[in-house]
């Protein structure tokens, strides 16, 4: 292991001695220096995964998130040097972690809150404007070429568990008594604006807007949503879309934009 490996591993590993080659400037013990900058890392690591998953840790409570994070930490440490795009790891790290095994749906409240961390970071896309999708929708002879694309910030999670709920009970929405985490439930994550939406879904129109964001054409993408639920309301789901800004463009397969064909 090069001199950088060995520093990057006794950084994150408190049972490792300072790395011999290191000294201190001022002739001050170089593993007591080393030993706070390790805690000031780690601290900051814990904190960062604290902002990005506050309903997780309001389940657990501050002590055991901090004791999980910091685990979870030392085994898988950041990529990038961007804070804000640490975590993406974390809620399968939660599957296995066997302390947390009494809540079953920790880990998908985790995966709920990476995806509202996701959807404020991305992109900003203008927004389809309404009329041009309606003029599309008015030709039902090319329907089967017509394709929508979503915001880069739209997520879907479909869980076992009553994750809206949970999230909701958290803002101060639902009362947490009320709520049985036992219910499954879909959710729809984007941004409408600044503000990062959560909003609980028919699994008919998770699998709908599902087909959308794998590049189904729209056709397709109803037919999948109506295999589990007949009575899929496509006018409804889609302008529940439109409000909220969720679309971005509409195409025909090799053609273009709807309003250039």
């Amino acid at each position: 292991m090069n001199s950088q490996g060995e520093f990057v591993a006794a950084l994150l590993d408190p049972e490792r001695a300072c790395p011999a080659q290191l000294t201190a400037w001022n002739g001050s013990d170089p593993a007591a220096r080393f030993a706070v900058y390790r805690n000031n890392v780690l601290s900051s690591l814990v904190d960062a995964l604290t902002d990005s998953f506050p309903v997780v840790q309001q389940l657990v409570g501050e002590e055991f998130f901090r004791a999980m994070a910091a685990v979870f930490v030392r085994q898988s440490p950041p990529r990038t040097r961007v804070l804000g795009e640490y975590g993406a790891e974390l809620a399968d790290f939660i599957l296995g972690f066997g302390p947390a095994s009494s809540l079953p749906y920790l880990a998908d409240v985790a995966r709920l809150e990476w995806l509202r961390v996701r959807a404020y970071q991305a992109a900003d896309v203008p927004s389809l404007d309404p009329d041009k999708l309606h003029a599309a929708l008015a030709a039902p002879e090319r329907l089967g070429e017509l394709h929508l694309q979503l915001q880069p910030a739209v997520g879907l999670l479909d869980s076992s568990f009553a994750v809206v709920s949970l999230w909701a009970a958290h803002q101060g929405v639902l009362e947490i008594s009320k709520v049985d985490p036992y219910q499954a439930q879909s959710a729809l994550v984007l941004r409408n604006g600044l503000r990062v939406e959560v909003i609980g879904i028919a699994r008919s129109d998770r699998l709908f807007i599902d087909g959308l964001l794998r590049g189904l054409p729209l056709v397709q993408a109803v037919q999948q949503a109506q295999e589990r639920d007949s009575a899929f309301d496509l006018g409804h789901c889609l302008a529940h879309l439109l409000r909220a800004g969720a679309i971005t463009h509409c195409t025909y397969a090799n053609q273009g934009h709807c309003h250039d064909s």
